[in-house]
Formats: structure tokens, C-alpha cells, sequence
């Protein structure tokens, strides 16, 4: 009978780490899709990265500058919602001209920028600041349009996002 349990208790025991081991696989190969999506958006969107500046000093389109800096303002009151994301989406599409395929592009690129900045609240200073360089106060209304579009209805600014309102328009000098 001991053996009985002990045969039992291996059999669990090598089927939790075959269970283990295919949920790290899965997981590396979702990693190294994730790792391409940002790839390939980088390629569509002519970012070159280099290793002497920060990966925002990079960013020569305003589009994706737009981009980033919205998703940064959506991620200040937290991971977004899959409604939030969707609406950033629509408001990306219709506001900047961009088909399915470049908005889905710009939104892993900006989501990989926002992370390379540490977080939200760095990541809106620094990307307000470089798309004020690319285009000037010109792209501040595109850039509010997409913000305000991805608002839901019935959704109130956060105390955090009103106040990155303000530190666009002083990054806008405005």
C-alpha cells in the first residue's frame, strides 16, 4: 500500500511539472510574439533606437508621439480597461488617419515607450515634451482630441489626469 501512495504522489508530482514546464513555454513564446509585435511596429514606423539616447529622444513621427502620450494619460488611473483601450483605438484611427494595422502597431509601440519611461507620470512628461519638439503647438489639438475621444461616457477624469492635463499644456508651453 505505501508504494501504492508513493507511485501516486510521483505521478502528481511529474504532471505538475509537465503542467509547469508548458506554461513557461507558453508563456516565453507570448513573450517573444510580444517582443516581435514591438519589432515590426518600430520597423512600420521608422523608430531607430540608439543605444546612446532614451528610447522617446527616438521618435521622429508625431503620430506615434500622440500615441504614446495618450495611453500614458489612460494608464494614470491604472491598467485600462479593454473598453478604454478599444476607444483609444477609434479615437487613434479616426483622429491621426491610421489604418487597423499601423493603430495596432503604434499602440505596442507606445505601450513598450511608456514602459522604457518607468511608468505613466514620466512617461506623459517626457513624451508631451518630445512631441512639442516634433511638431510644435500644432499637435497639442490632435493629441487633446484623441485624449478626450478615449474618455467614456460617463467616466470623470481622475485627480491624476487632470492634472497631466495641465503638465500638457505647460510641456506646450502654453
Amino acid at each position: 500500500m505505501p508504494v501504492l501512495i508513493a507511485l501516486v504522489g510521483l505521478a502528481a508530482a511529474v504532471a505538475w511539472y509537465v503542467i509547469r514546464a508548458r506554461h513557461a513555454a507558453q508563456t516565453a513564446g507570448d513573450l517573444l510574439d510580444m517582443a516581435n509585435d514591438v519589432r515590426l511596429a518600430a520597423r512600420r514606423f521608422g523608430f531607430r533606437h540608439r543605444s546612446d539616447l532614451h528610447p522617446v529622444e527616438s521618435i521622429e513621427r508625431a503620430e506615434l508621439a500622440i500615441a504614446a502620450t495618450a495611453m500614458a494619460f489612460q494608464d494614470l488611473d491604472g491598467l485600462p480597461t479593454q473598453d478604454q483601450r478599444d476607444a483609444l483605438q477609434l479615437q487613434l484611427r479616426k483622429m491621426l488617419k491610421l489604418d487597423a494595422e499601423e493603430t495596432k502597431e503604434a499602440m505596442a509601440l507606445s505601450r513598450w515607450l511608456v514602459a522604457q519611461c518607468g511608468g505613466a507620470d514620466p512617461a506623459l512628461s517626457r513624451i508631451s515634451h518630445k512631441l512639442y519638439k516634433i511638431s510644435g503647438v500644432d499637435a497639442l489639438q490632435p493629441l487633446l482630441s484623441v485624449i478626450r475621444g478615449a474618455v467614456l461616457p460617463g467616466e470623470v477624469l481622475s485627480t491624476r489626469q487632470k492634472e497631466a492635463m495641465a503638465d500638457i499644456q505647460r510641456a506646450f508651453k502654453l
